[in-house]
């Protein structure tokens, strides 16, 4: 079984002040912290690049693992740069969707979350305290459902798609719910963590 990790990383973070990315947690930027947690479980990452593509480009340590693609219409919303990396896809029997705005969320759960994979769900996704997070596993039987889907579309409106069998695992990963939206956001997460500013 092949499972491939999927982190979008095009948007403009607008409201951060800041690249959300490149934000740095005692001195390694965000997106290498996720990275390097998911290839603790899947064979390879695709990272989704479109504002600022280069300079995220140049802080990744090169591995033949990870693949960059570049979403050219990620001014037009995330789901482009879903379907961007999906279609990269093909050869995964397994994606975990991934966003940056999760660096804390610890290495434990990665290979706790692998582990949830059943065959008789398509859409495996973790919840706490009876609430829904991210990230989420995509079975490569609905890659095309997601495809076919416009651009303004959503995951949200796919998950009523019929043929979508959803696990929710409840798990203890309060992390699942992170938001990295604001720098009071990001602040607010390091004092958590016992992190120094």
């Amino acid at each position: 079984m092949r499972v491939s990790g999927l982190i979008l990383a095009a948007g403009l973070s607008g409201r951060m002040n800041s690249f959300k990315p490149l934000l740095k947690i005692k001195n390694q930027t965000i997106i290498q912290v996720i990275i390097d947690k998911l290839l603790n479980v899947c064979d390879d990452v695709i990272i989704v690049t479109g504002f600022k593509s280069d300079e995220i480009k140049s802080v990744i340590e090169k591995s033949d693992r990870i693949k960059f693609v570049f979403n050219e219409e990620y001014e037009k919303g995330m789901f482009t740069s879903l379907k961007k990396g999906l279609s990269e896809l093909s050869n995964s029997d397994w994606t975990i969707y991934h966003f940056v705005d999760q660096p804390f969320l610890p290495e434990i759960f990665y290979s706790d979350f692998v582990t949830r994979i059943d065959q008789n769900y398509n859409w495996i996704q973790p919840e706490f305290n009876s609430v829904k997070g991210h990230p989420i596993l995509i079975s490569r039987s609905i890659y095309q459902i997601i495809l076919n889907e416009s651009d303004g579309g959503s995951l949200r409106s796919i998950s009523s798609n019929s043929f979508i069998k959803k696990f929710i695992w409840s798990c203890n990963y309060p992390q699942i719910h992170d938001d990295l939206d604001t720098p009071e956001e990001f602040k607010k997460l390091l004092l958590r963590e016992g992190i120094n500013l």
